[in-house]
């Protein structure tokens, strides 16, 4: 027969009906699960709490060494911890897990890593300062044994364990990364050296033509270029003048032999003055085309006084002769032969000194353009190195820059991995020094009183509820096999007829159910009837 749905009425109804074979295995599990409790051997836990202190020093200012999570070199640390190199000694020493050692240590070994648990947790602690709450991280380590005190032992020993596997690790990074800085700022500064050497090596073979010598390079050429240009101008014009007056010495020269072979004053005189008056227009070309202060136009004025004064003393020579016949007529005659033949003789035997200046002038002349004849040369060699150096300029510019990127990327590199082992160092003397985050026991491994395992109650609640949940099934059992209509609800959801009336039941007959286990329903009981079909 198909069942009708049930209500939380129904349910209750049913539970009232079936209290007793819901009770009786609750009662019996419970009481089942009390007797585990004395059965099973005690096991005891002892626990310990761990505090991270933070570093002392801002980490604005010094760098951890260790940047990983906490729980991550918790677990890291809790792999060395429960290695077997570290829990066979403590497994012999305390004997412990003997069962497991008659099979393997292994099997012990395994069985104390399954009693040791690792767990993360945070504490709050109220800041001074702002007086807000912080969270501080820290963990605790729990050991499970047979023994009260044998717990707290290894407890004791797990947690100065960990203490030292902190203090290990730190030493080890430490040292690892001061070591591998120091080893990588070594090489850094050898390959800093090679690239230094490299481009002062560059730098003196390409001496004057580096692009930071471009600029001057310029200008000293353009200054040399200015001087050759003034000494080529003086050079030419130092030629012009010397042949100007290798002309005139050689006129003087012709006119001067002619004056000795004719032996007269006057053309000499006369000579002199011609050569005066080219002097002067000579003089006066030059005064047209340069100042009084310019060199040539000094020296040809000098030239002119100095010609002038031989003129006037060989005029004055002249005129000494011509007055001594004035004395007497007698002796005219051969005062002048005397004269004649002193002065033919003083003649014949003395070169004038306008010949003599000129031909001093032109050795002067000559040692001049010689001189700046050979500064000229050696400014046209300066030029052509200067040129020579702006030509491969841009090549040797191409090559500096390709050492200098060299350079600068060893240097770079090497004053970076400079500050990194400063930092380094720094939080090297922030460990040694016990101002670096550090583990701090805030708890010692405590003896642990009552058992871990059982827990009594535990049991007692688990056996309860299975006993309850047994005595859910019989009771469903039970009213799945009772067929009886209860109420008017039954008889209109089986039968299909509608209810007429209700009659209660009158007597201790009319109290029993109808399925003979005569149990009795109460007063209140009422016997439905139905109406019959029409």
């Amino acid at each position: 027969m198909a069942t009708r749905e049930l209500g939380f009425d129904d349910y209750a109804k049913i539970a009232r009906r079936r209290l007793r074979v819901l009770l009786v295995p609750a009662l019996i599990g419970a009481g089942l699960g009390y007797l585990i409790t004395l059965v099973l051997s005690p096991q005891y836990t002892s626990q310990s709490l761990m505090l991270i202190e933070r570093p002392t020093v801002s980490q604005n200012l010094v760098q951890p060494m260790t940047t990983d999570d906490l729980f991550t070199r918790l677990a890291s640390m809790e792999e060395l911890i429960e290695s077997r190199s570290k829990l066979q000694p403590l497994i012999e020493r305390y004997d412990l897990y003997k069962r497991e050692r008659k099979s393997s240590m292994e099997e012990a070994v395994e069985k104390m890593r399954k009693d040791i648990s690792v767990k993360g947790t945070t504490f709050e602690d109220t800041n001074v300062k702002n007086n807000q709450k912080e969270s501080i991280p820290g963990f605790s380590v729990e050991f499970t044994a047979d023994n009260p005190r044998t717990a707290q032992q290894i407890c004791t020993e797990l947690t100065s364990m960990f203490i030292s596997e902190k203090l290990h690790q730190d030493e080890q990074t430490v040292k690892g990364t001061t070591d591998f800085l120091t080893n990588q700022v070594a090489e850094a500064k050898r390959e800093l050296d090679d690239q230094d050497a490299k481009l002062a090596e560059f730098k003196s073979k390409n001496l004057g033509a580096l692009p930071d010598d471009t600029q001057a390079n310029l200008q000293v050429l353009a200054s040399l270029n200015a001087q050759l240009v003034s000494v080529t101008d003086q050079i030419n014009r130092a030629q012009q003048n010397r042949v100007y007056e290798q002309s005139l010495l050689s006129e003087q020269e012709s006119e001067w032999k002619a004056a000795q072979a004719n032996n007269e004053n006057s053309d000499t005189v006369a000579i002199m003055k011609d050569q005066l008056t080219k002097m002067k227009d000579q003089l006066a070309v030059d005064q047209g085309r340069y100042t009084d202060d310019y060199p040539d136009v000094v020296k040809l004025k000098k030239d002119i006084a100095e010609l002038q004064k031989q003129i006037d003393a060989q005029s004055a020579t002249s005129a000494a002769p011509a007055a001594a016949p004035k004395s007497g007529a007698a002796a005219e005659p051969q005062s002048a032969a005397a004269n004649a033949g002193s002065g033919s003789g003083k003649t014949s035997g003395q070169i004038p000194g306008s010949i003599q200046q000129l031909r001093a002038t032109i050795k002067q002349d000559e040692i001049f353009i010689n001189e700046h004849t050979r500064e000229e040369q050696k400014l046209q060699q300066q030029v052509k190195s200067y040129e020579s150096r702006l030509q491969v300029s841009p090549a040797v510019e191409a090559d500096y820059n390709k050492l200098s990127l060299g350079h600068d990327a060893a240097l770079k590199f090497y004053d970076t991995l400079l500050a990194s082992r400063d930092a380094s160092q720094m939080s090297v003397n922030l460990e040694t020094q016990g101002q670096g985050e550090s583990f701090k026991i805030l708890d010692d491994p405590d003896l642990p009183l009552e058992p871990s395992f059982p827990v009594w109650w535990q049991f007692v609640l688990g056996g309860l509820a299975v006993g309850l949940m047994v005595g859910v099934v019989v009771a469903a059992v039970f009213e799945l096999g009772d067929k009886s209509l209860r109420d008017e609800r039954d008889v209109e959801f089986y039968l299909g007829l509608p209810t007429l009336a209700l009659v209660p039941s009158i007597g201790a007959e009319s109290g029993k159910n109808r399925n003979g286990r005569g149990r009795l329903l109460g007063r209140r009981k009422r016997k439905q009837l139905t109406a019959a079909p029409a």
